[in-house]
């Protein structure tokens, strides 16, 4: 905490900002599904900036709302002029001038880090970074907001799928999956066997990564269900080694899922690629060599030390 700076008021800056994106949608006639999106991100907004002042159970109702209008498809991007020479003519009359502003968000949040946390010292590092980046360009204050909603655009439902997923693998482990999912294990697999025991863990959390699309939404799940019972206490496996592959075999996952939509779907839009499953074809073949040797390093050291 800095001079009564808190991670809250960076909140309230980032749901305002998504409630200006809200009003311009709003404001924009031409749009496809202009009401639709506008409710979309003005929920967003409030669910961000305000949502820890509201009671849980509203603030649960907003996510479904939202929910149903990506379902009822009432949340579009519009078409945005393409603009790209005017953009390569300004990128390159400035040259490597517009570099510096995003080295210095990483540079003050690492320095900042030391002295009031990393999450507000990268929040003060964006802002130092925003202020910076309209110092090079000459740009007027309200471009940031016209800039970062059309990104904002871009990238659509997508960018709450993460949170969404990761609250998705809590309520599965409250909800008492692992256990079921020890039993089924238990019944279907000898996972008496060590080898057994490692490769169920493993492919389970690839399993309900590609499903969950979040490894940390997985990871209790299967560590509850498969890790600890069948590998450390059955098999005296270390549960340090068992946890720490058991996540890189997850993001094997992660890399091979349209769920992850941070990692697969998001740079999709941002390249403007014109395969959807782009990303991930190039992926999925590391993604089954690290998982194979994930698999391998488990079993020769997690029941060795």
């Amino acid at each position: 905490m800095s001079a009564g700076l808190t991670l809250e008021h960076f909140f309230w800056l980032v749901g305002l900002f998504v409630a200006a994106v809200a009003v311009r949608l709003a404001l924009n006639p031409g749009h496809p599904r202009r009401w639709g999106s506008a409710a979309f991100w003005l929920l967003l907004a409030v669910a961000v900036g305000a949502g820890k002042h509201l009671p849980a159970e509203f603030v649960g109702w907003m996510v479904l709302a939202m929910g149903l209008l990506v379902a009822t498809k009432q949340v579009a991007t519009p078409h945005f002029p393409d603009g790209g020479e005017a953009r390569q003519a300004r990128a390159g009359q400035l040259g490597n001038r517009l570099l510096w502003p995003i080295l210095l968000v990483p540079a003050v949040a690492i320095a900042g880090s030391l002295v009031i946390g990393s999450q507000l010292a990268l929040g003060i590092g964006c802002l130092g970074g925003l202020a910076a980046a309209l110092w090079v360009t000459k740009d007027a204050p309200a471009a940031p907001v016209a800039e970062g909603g059309r990104l904002l655009e871009m990238l659509g439902w997508t960018l709450i799928l993460p949170q969404s997923l990761a609250g998705l693998g809590g309520i599965f482990a409250k909800a008492g999956v692992g256990e079921e999912v020890a039993r089924i294990v238990a019944a279907a697999l000898p996972v008496t066997h060590p080898l057994v025991a490692v490769l169920a863990y493993c492919g389970g959390m690839v399993i309900f990564t590609v499903m969950m699309g979040n490894a940390f939404a997985a990871f209790p799940i299967m560590t509850l269900g498969v890790g600890l019972p069948f590998i450390v206490q059955a098999n005296g496996g270390d549960a340090a080694i068992m946890g720490t592959l058991g996540m890189l075999s997850g993001y094997c996952g992660t890399l091979v899922t349209p769920m992850a939509a941070n990692f697969n779907l998001v740079p999709v839009r941002l390249l403007e690629l014109q395969d959807d499953w782009a990303v991930i074809k190039a992926q999925a073949p590391f993604a089954a060599a690290i998982w194979i040797f994930n698999v391998a390093v488990m079993y020769l050291c997690v029941y060795r030390f």
